[in-house]
């Protein structure tokens, strides 16, 4: 069993497999089939993979790798298979897809079997897959090694290390300057696990920003044009919630940021890349983004994992992740052998207790003020307001002056969303998805992101919206109902009681939060299809009850 740090984790188990591969007599040939079989939960990641071996074996042209991966044509991936495919990585589902209806793939001669990011599989719900994975290696064939390497240890990875390996040995991989997470064996990350300790490289540096829901995305937009526009040479991967919302602020930002002006450099470079895009698009953003010296990638958690994406400095967590490891995962995506690079986390003034979630892992934050990131805007005087100030010779006047560059922004913000009803329709999809992401933290952090703690109105703004939704699900009322009924009619879906909480119990709300609901049904489900392993299966419905029409809580 092999625990290792992100970076250069393929090479641990990648180098040595070639070396025993090389080394052969008589020397490997495609006939020979599969020799080996590398598991790997995402896409991208078993792209990443393949080119790392294909790398290796440059110096050995007589050794075959390949890749099976969901978006991918699956008659070419059979004529490959009939040739010869030596060293096999494949994502879960489509292996399992291929061993059900592929008659000319066979493991008889599998000497090595790799499980790269066990505890992510797992997490997407692919142990089913797994196992007919394994019973199928299992029918047929020679001894052979198996490999499993995983950044966290779950009761969950502890299992599957009892079902696959024999008298494992346990490699752990950690130190003072890495990126590995060392972490108690727990499946329940509550109080319990809140002692555990993870590590981070050292010339990393995180930044936490508080901002109010209603400008969060000027904020983000100002951070942007300022590492992007401002300064050079800065390459920052924005981690979101839900593919609705990275489509919606890359379609945002394109259009709204990305003109031309004389304050400016060329365009600002906007990809995105999340689960339910096409595999060629996936593919082609990947390498984009690789090559590029200046961009933005909007992306899920599809990019948290194992990504290898050169010159990355910065790492900003738009949408807070659910969880501590989590976190490190994103913000491993820099500072990565040996680098520099920074991250910046948005939280807004009722999460700040994640700050202490955080501490308590042993992860520390500096804050970076709000204000600081909004004077970007005095670079610019497409921003500029009607208002006259002497900026210079007034703090204050200097930060009233932000502050009306700020809603000139945001109010340009607004009239893209609605300058037509499709643009609308696609903000309110991205606010519904939101909504409906913040129902799935768990439960040990519901004191800090619960749905109720939300201000709807605030929280629209965010998505360019002027008003907040009327009619965000079946729950919601009739349009001549005022907005203050329909608020108080959807918070009603979430909170069973009579009494609804006004401005002056702010602070019940916290306490409020212990009450918790179960939606793991619901994140699972969001999880699988985000990281798709390459099956098209239809999504189970879902339930009109205490959804989006339960997501409109206030926050004072």
């Amino acid at each position: 069993m092999t625990e290792s740090v992100s970076a250069g984790k393929t090479l641990s188990y990648a180098v040595p497999l070639v070396q025993s591969l090389q080394s052969v007599q008589p020397k490997v040939s495609r006939s020979d089939g599969p020799l080996a079989v590398v598991i790997i939960p995402t896409r991208e990641l078993a792209q990443q993979t393949f080119q790392t071996f294909q790398k290796l074996l440059k110096p050995f042209t007589w050794i075959v790798p390949g890749v099976l991966m969901g978006g991918e044509k699956r008659k070419a991936e059979k004529a490959r298979l009939r040739k010869g495919i030596n060293i096999l990585v494949s994502t879960p589902g489509r292996l399992v897809d291929h061993i059900k209806n592929t008659l000319s793939i066979a493991f008889s001669a599998v000497r090595w079997l790799i499980l790269d990011e066990a505890d992510r599989t797992l997490d997407l719900g692919f142990e089913k897959d797994l196992t007919v994975i394994l019973n199928s290696l299992n029918s047929t064939g020679p001894n052979r090694q198996n490999v499993l390497l995983s950044a966290t240890m779950t009761h969950g990875v502890t299992r599957l290390a009892d079902v696959c390996l024999r008298d494992p040995v346990s490699i752990h991989v950690s130190g003072p300057a890495s990126s590995d997470l060392t972490a108690a064996a727990t499946s329940d990350p509550g109080p319990a696990g809140q002692s555990e300790s993870f590590a981070v490289p050292e010339a990393l540096k995180q930044f936490v920003v508080v901002v109010p829901s209603k400008i969060r995305l000027v904020c983000l937009a100002a951070f942007i044009l300022d590492k992007c526009q401002f300064s050079q040479n800065n390459k920052l991967i924005v981690f979101v919630s839900s593919c609705e919302a990275v489509e919606f602020l890359h379609s945002l930002f394109t259009s709204v940021l990305s003109r031309s002006s004389a304050n400016r450099r060329p365009p600002l470079s906007f990809l995105r890349l999340h689960g339910n895009m096409k595999q060629e698009e996936r593919s082609e953003v990947f390498q984009q983004f690789s090559v590029c010296e200046c961009g933005v990638l909007l992306c899920t958690d599809v990019a948290a994992r194992g990504l290898d994406l050169p010159h990355i400095t910065w790492i900003v967590q738009y949408t807070p992740p659910t969880a501590a490891a989590e976190y490190v995962h994103r913000v491993g995506r820099t500072a990565r052998i040996g680098g520099r690079g920074s991250s910046l986390l948005f939280l807004t003034p009722a999460e700040t207790a994640f700050i202490t979630e955080l501490a308590n892992h042993n992860i520390s934050l500096s804050e970076m003020k709000l204000l600081d990131i909004l004077s970007t805007l005095m670079m610019d005087d497409a921003y500029k307001g009607r208002g006259k100030y002497h900026s210079k010779s007034s703090s204050k006047a200097l930060e009233q002056e932000i502050r009306e560059r700020a809603t000139v922004l945001q109010t340009e913000f607004e009239n893209f969303v609605h300058s037509d009803p499709e643009s609308v329709q696609t903000a309110k999809k991205a606010l519904q998805s939101f909504l409906r992401a913040y129902t799935t933290y768990p439960a040990h952090l519901k004191h800090i992101f619960h749905i109720r703690s939300l201000h709807l109105g605030h929280t629209a703004k965010s998505f360019g919206l002027r008003d907040a939704p009327q009619a965000l699900s079946s729950a919601a009322g009739p349009k001549h109902q005022t907005k203050s009924q329909n608020r108080n009619q959807a918070r009603s879906s979430v909170k069973t009681q009579n009494k609804r909480p006004s401005g002056s119990q702010a602070a019940g709300r916290a306490r409020a939060g212990e009450k918790r609901f179960g939606h793991g049904r619901r994140e699972v489900s969001l999880l699988c299809s985000e990281f798709s392993s390459g099956l098209e299966g239809g999504g189970a419905k879902k339930k009109k009850k205490k959804t989006t029409s339960g997501q409109s809580g206030e926050e004072e």
